[in-house]
């Protein structure tokens, strides 16, 4: 048995994909990797909040599944949409590394008044006006290597990343600061990988239950049912950690205007991670007064 493990071509969703590779490896399972061109990487100029949602890396490797191109879907959680195609089931997340964001080339308090940051995600972008509303905040697209090397350079005095790719990539050196979860509330499934597979292949299903981690899967499925929950009409930034506590979970989370001037935050406790994520939506939103005070598209 040899599994087909669908991924982009990025170097980082490349060394995901690897790790996945071993880690079927060590349970005995030969793999290959099919590379996959996504319209996120082919429209890379295009402003990522323009596009949010819409499944813009992850929707052509999905279809290779659904067209038994592929066994398997090897996606970063954070880029899955809230709903899971017909056909599809989301069987796996392997032991997830650390959710938070982190700032790359200079930390917060060493960014002088006035600074820029780049950054592509109105998430990243409204956290760090609430905190510093004097920072000037740019659009950054590109790989990861892209990223790294904007900081310092054409104006730019730091970057927002996940702290996560830079550990898989081997660049943890980089990191300036890493932004404290607890007020810097990251992307919903931010740390951990995805894999999917079709419904109707046991074997599949069974192989990668075996390299699934139970407590990162509850943790990511409260954090996709949030996100669920706010659904299509939320223009809003916001945002949602989960964290397994033996049989229950907490969640904490953000909705917060665009420039970072109004926000809610709450945080709840249950063991049922579906329900959970659903009734942090809901407090947050009933909050806002139904959202409105911060553009709620009801």
């Amino acid at each position: 048995m040899t599994l087909r493990l669908a991924t982009r071509k990025s170097p980082l969703a490349l060394v995901q994909a690897r790790y996945v590779q071993g880690r079927l490896t060590e349970i005995g399972l030969a793999s290959e990797l099919v590379l996959v061109d996504t319209k996120g990487d082919r429209d890379a100029d295009v402003d990522l909040a323009s596009i949010a949602g819409q499944g813009v890396f992850t929707v052509e490797i999905q279809r290779a599944l659904l067209n038994g191109e592929a066994d398997v879907a090897v996606h970063s959680a954070k880029d899955l949409p809230s709903t899971t195609p017909d056909g599809l089931v989301l069987v796996s997340v392997p032991e997830r590394l650390d959710p938070a964001d982190v700032l790359v080339g200079r930390s917060l308090a060493g960014l002088g008044p006035g600074a820029t940051v780049a950054t592509g995600s109105p998430r990243r972008r409204a956290l760090l006006l609430e905190r510093r509303p004097d920072l000037q905040v740019v659009a950054l697209r590109g790989n990861m290597a892209t990223r790294f090397a904007a900081a310092g350079k054409s104006g730019v005095d730091a970057i927002v990343a996940a702290k996560a790719a830079l550990d898989r990539l081997g660049e943890e050196g980089l990191v300036s600061e890493r932004l404290d979860p607890t007020w810097f509330v990251p992307q919903v499934g931010q740390g951990a990988l995805a894999l999917e597979a079709r419904v109707d292949d046991d074997m599949t299903r069974e192989a990668l239950k075996a390299i699934n981690d139970e407590s990162a899967l509850s943790e990511v499925l409260a954090e996709r049912a949030f996100l669920s929950e706010l659904g299509a009409g939320c223009s809003i930034p916001a945002g949602a950690n989960a964290e397994s506590h033996g049989e229950r979970l907490s969640i904490r989370g953000v909705m917060i205007a665009p420039e970072g001037t109004t926000s809610v935050r709450a945080e709840l406790t249950s063991h049922d991670p579906l329900q959970l994520g659903r009734d942090l939506a809901c407090l947050l939103r009933d909050e806002m007064g139904g959202g409105a005070l911060l553009g709620w598209d009801a």
